[in-house]
C-alpha cells in the first residue's frame, strides 16, 4: 500500500513539472493575453492522454493496476488542472468578460472532451 503512495506521489510530481514545463513554453511562445492558453493547452494534451491511456491499459495490455493509479491518477491528475480552469472563468466573469468566459467554458469543454474520444480512437 505505502508502495502506491509513493508511486501516485512521483507520478503526480512528473505531471506538476511536465505541467510547469508547458506552461513555461507557452508563455515563451505566446505572450500573456486574456486567452489562458496554457490551461487550455494542459488540459487538451491531458484529455488526449487520458483517452489514449484508458484503451492501452484496460484493453491492451496486461499493466497492474499500479499503472493506471501511477499515470491517470498521479500524472494525469498533476497535469490537468481543473481548478486554474475554474477560477480563470470566474477572473473573466468578474472582470465583465462573459462572453469571453462562455467561450473558454464551452470551446475548453468541447475540445477536451473531443481529444478524450480522439485519444481513444487513436489508441484502438
Amino acid at each position: 500500500m505505502l508502495l502506491q503512495y509513493i508511486l501516485v506521489a512521483l507520478g503526480g510530481a512528473t505531471g506538476a513539472l511536465g505541467r510547469f514545463g508547458v506552461s513555461r513554453l507557452v508563455a515563451h511562445f505566446a505572450p500573456a493575453h486574456s486567452w489562458p492558453t496554457a490551461t487550455f493547452a494542459v488540459n487538451l494534451i491531458g484529455s488526449t492522454l487520458i483517452g489514449i491511456l484508458y484503451v492501452v491499459i484496460t484493453e491492451k495490455s496486461s499493466l497492474h493496476a499500479d499503472s493506471r493509479q501511477i499515470l491517470m491518477v498521479g500524472f494525469l491528475g498533476a497535469f490537468t488542472t481543473f481548478a486554474t480552469f475554474s477560477l480563470e472563468t470566474v477572473a473573466m466573469l468578474e472582470a465583465g468578460k462573459a462572453l469571453l468566459a462562455l467561450s473558454y467554458i464551452l470551446i475548453t469543454l468541447a475540445s477536451c472532451i473531443l481529444g478524450c474520444w480522439l485519444g481513444i480512437q487513436l489508441a484502438r
